[in-house]
């Protein structure tokens, strides 16, 4: 127990924490207001994908549960997709990070795609068990994606700053 209290950094919890917050905040307020055909970005599986890329596999799943349990509560559908999903897209990219690619822009960009493609795939799925499926929701998750790219891209910055 001591061990494990001795990597916690309190400087870097609290960066992260604050982290969270912004991409919370700007995911709610910000990211709902920028809408194309009626899809807005989303940029939440990004930034679980960028610390689970420079804090390891564990610290990031456990980034990505926190950060997932407040984006379920901040959403309306009232689901846990996030708080499963989150930990998991973290924990891959710092299992693979890890041991398979680097901690470049590129290689995070390559990564959030998959991650943010997953997410829309996994929202997609969620509204078609429960309205049935329509071809244009496949347009949608597309679209999602492609959208969330670009503030994706801010997501790397900070953690790649925060890593000694």
């Amino acid at each position: 127990m001591k061990e494990i209290l001795a990597k916690i950094n309190i400087k870097r919890v609290l960066q992260y924490a604050l982290y969270m917050f912004l991409a919370l905040v700007c995911q709610n307020i910000l990211f709902t207001q920028t809408r194309i055909f009626g899809v807005c970005p989303m940029v939440l599986p990004a930034v679980a994908v960028a610390v689970g890329m420079f804090e390891g596999a564990t610290w990031g799943a456990v980034f990505g549960l926190i950060m997932g349990i407040f984006a379920d509560m901040s959403f309306v559908e009232n689901t846990i997709i996030f708080t499963v999903l989150f930990p998991a897209l973290a924990f891959a990219s710092g299992f693979i990070s890890q041991f398979f690619i680097n901690r470049r822009f590129f290689a995070f960009m390559i990564t959030a795609f998959g991650a943010l493609l997953v997410t829309a795939v996994m929202q997609m799925l969620r509204t078609s068990a429960l309205d049935g499926f329509a071809p244009a929701m496949l347009v949608t998750v597309l679209l999602q994606t492609l959208w969330s790219l670009p503030p994706a891209a801010l997501a790397y910055f900070p953690p790649a700053r925060w890593i000694e």
